[in-house]
């Protein structure tokens, strides 16, 4: 199987693309924030308010009675429809009933695509989990509940008239009894390995004190003395065979005291130690900083060394781990980092153009040569297509065509979809801003992005297009002029590309010397951060 990335609704794509009993492990941390307003989740939907609507970086469910009909079409669960039914009677048509809503059927599809020996995850928080608690038995029935996993995701959260909420929960099951474990450490606290492993040997190796014998007494070699030592007057036994105490004693890990005649012990070392079994409070994995090369800007990333954890503990290397609400993709590239295979969902463009970009900054790998990327458009049609679906999925789409950041859809773009950012040959930070138009082309369109080019003190402008531009389109941009470039190269400041000629490779013209599409570092760094005003 080929690793992939899917670009729609994970639920379509879940029914069509992924077969039954193929996925070892399943992480999935649907885009839900209650900690935005815990009280928006149950207030009651309006009358016009009729279809659930899932948008890039906003938690908006919002009651749709044909979606809930729809999850009684499936023959396969009768206790989940009786808990949906009930939990209907208890919330009514609010926020939280709606979220359910759009879980129930991807629930029942995951259960589908998880081997025997497959586990799942699903990450929430408390406003939600009690109830996904109750979904998940209905699915994968209580006797499959694992563990309820605490994350401490932050130190400290003010909260007026209540406790700081500093948690996020991970929901643990498992397809069957039989499936995959390896079991995950953690350090020993530094002032237990202080306080116990007080001894030291000429090389520096830190040990305590081991007690050789075990309770009760043995018939066999275990019950008799070892070097005229008998420990059965005190009603034990050697904890070990002859032959391993003299190994021990050989090796020098055997302590024994000034007197001779005294009770010997083992030494265990600090270092052959593989620390504390992995409770279910995560306490040492900390939320990633403002400042952190790991950061994306995404609103909702978690870190990696979280991801890996999971990874580690419920799959083996040349397993499928699957994300179906992938955002940025860091299950994707903790799997890919640690030898696993993967399968990526995310239902917008800004997710898709981000894992792109990190799989290809971390481990320089490229789309349709090393992984496939399916649902996006391939072509003018699809694209028209998509186009006609959404304006701004196609508009982020485009950005990312040529490895551009979309911008905030907040109070109105000023006439800027995108922006790339590059550092010229002599190091400089610079960028193009990029505007994007789907429908009629006029000349006027661009002599406006010019002066946006102008007003926003941008190096360049990139105009994306469906249509195919007039001659007085191109007239409008010569008379922008040009960027000089360091080496003294002379670059049409304001350049236009049709989609068709993006995607047959004709690329925009500009100084690559430290640009996103050709590979270079993403902008993830503090200083690159505070300089782009991305923080």
């Amino acid at each position: 199987m080929k690793n992939t990335l899917y670009y729609g609704d994970n639920l379509d794509i879940m029914r069509e693309h992924i077969a039954d009993e193929s996925v070892d492990l399943v992480y999935l941390d649907p885009p839900f924030n209650s900690s935005r307003d815990y009280n928006v989740l149950f207030k009651q939907a309006k009358k016009d308010e009729n279809q659930a609507q899932i948008m890039a970086f906003t938690d908006t469910w919002q009651w749709s009675k044909q979606r809930y009909e729809e999850i009684f079409d499936d023959p396969r669960n009768a206790k989940l429809f009786d808990l949906m039914e009930s939990l209907y009677r208890i919330l009514g048509q609010s926020e939280m009933m709606a979220y359910l809503v759009m879980m129930a059927p991807r629930l029942l599809e995951l259960h589908r695509t998880l081997k025997p020996t497959g586990s799942l995850y699903l990450h929430c928080d408390p406003a939600a989990s009690h109830y996904l608690k109750m979904m998940l038995d209905a699915v994968f029935r209580p006797t499959n509940f694992r563990n309820e996993v605490i994350w401490k995701r932050t130190s400290a959260h003010s909260s007026a008239k209540r406790y700081g909420s500093i948690h996020d929960v991970l929901l643990f099951y498992t397809r069957t009894d039989c499936f995959t474990w390896n079991q995950q450490y953690q350090p020993y606290d530094p002032a237990y390995l202080d306080t116990f492993y007080d001894q030291s040997d000429s090389d520096g190796r830190r040990w305590r004190r081991m007690d050789l014998t075990g309770a009760g007494v043995s018939r066999g070699e275990s019950g008799k003395p070892w070097r005229g030592i008998d420990v059965t007057a005190k009603g034990r036994h050697w904890a070990y065979n002859h032959s391993e105490l003299e190994r021990f004693d050989a090796e020098g890990e055997m302590h024994w005291p000034v007197k001779l005649s005294g009770m010997p012990r083992l030494k265990q070392y600090e270092d052959q130690m593989q620390g504390i079994p992995l409770q279910d409070v995560f306490s040492d994995i900390r939320p990633i900083h403002n400042l952190s090369d790991e950061r994306m800007g995404y609103p909702t990333q978690k870190p990696l060394a979280l991801l890996e954890r999971i990874i580690n503990a419920s799959s083996n290397p040349g397993d499928i781990v699957f994300d179906p609400f992938c955002g940025c993709g860091t299950a994707v590239v903790a799997a890919e980092k640690l030898g696993r295979r993967w399968i990526g969902i995310d239902v917008t463009f800004i997710a898709i153009d981000l894992m792109i970009n990190r799989l290809a900054k971390d481990f320089e790998l490229k789309r349709n040569k090393d992984y496939d990327v399916l649902g996006d458009p391939k072509d003018a049609y699809s694209a028209r297509k998509l186009f006609e679906e959404s304006p701004k999925q196609f508009e982020i789409w485009a950005v990312g065509l040529v490895a551009g950041v979309p911008q905030p859809d907040k109070s109105g773009d000023k006439g800027v979809d995108g922006k790339v950012y590059f550092h010229d040959l002599s190091g400089k930070l610079q960028w193009a801003v990029c505007q994007v138009k789907g429908g009629h082309l006029t000349p006027s369109v661009v002599r406006d992005f010019g002066h946006v080019i102008q007003r926003d003190k941008a190096a360049m402008g990139f105009f994306i297009c469906l249509e195919t531009p007039t001659k007085g389109m191109y007239s409008e941009a010569d008379e922008v002029g040009f960027f000089e470039a360091p080496s003294g190269r002379k670059i049409p400041k304001l350049q236009i590309r049709t989609i068709k000629e993006l995607l047959e490779s004709k690329e925009f013209d500009y100084p690559k010397g430290y640009s996103l599409k050709s590979g270079g570092k993403r902008l993830t760094r503090a200083h690159d951060q505070r300089e782009l005003g991305m923080e």
